[in-house]
């Protein structure tokens, strides 16, 4: 069995995982998940945590664990590998248009109207920015925070 090369794992210490727009086989988060958990397991994560809360929408959707999927990434296998892998292994069969509609909903997700869950982002968005207005959702939120982790001015 092949096995992870540590170089070929992104260094999340040096640059954020790819955003959680950019569509894998039609999911979003996907390859930002697939950057967080190869980076896990060569030590190069970061702050950036494998299966958060946010993760975990795209694990019940697909039915798939988060272990099993990090043992498929640990083995060596790159995106597309790891596609061929979800189409024959995730519990849970996806139509494509069903896979449009949940990243579209979770591409225009915002805090729910939870008080506390409005408190929590907009304190989240307010330590990187006190200025931006059009940071609504939490992928706004996601891409933000990277910039400015990495350096960008918000």
């Amino acid at each position: 069995m092949n096995q992870l090369d540590p170089k070929s794992a992104p260094n999340l210490t040096q640059r954020p995982p790819r955003s959680p727009r950019v569509r894998l086989c039609g999911y979003v988060i996907l390859a930002r998940i697939l950057d967080k958990g190869r980076a896990e397991l060569v030590g190069t994560a970061g702050e950036y945590k494998y299966n958060n809360p946010m993760d975990r929408h795209w694990f019940r959707f697909t039915g798939v664990t988060p272990e099993a999927l990090k043992e498929q990434l640990a083995s060596g296998k790159g995106d597309g590998e790891i596609l061929a892998w979800l189409d024959e292994h995730a519990p849970l069969k996806r139509a494509p248009w069903e896979i449009a509609a949940w990243s579209g909903f979770h591409n225009e997700r915002g805090p729910d109207g939870d008080v506390e869950t409005l408190e929590f982002f907009a304190a989240r968005v307010g330590a990187c920015s006190k200025i931006r207005e059009d940071v609504k959702t939490w992928f706004d939120y996601l891409d933000l925070d990277d910039h400015v982790t990495f350096g960008g001015k918000a």
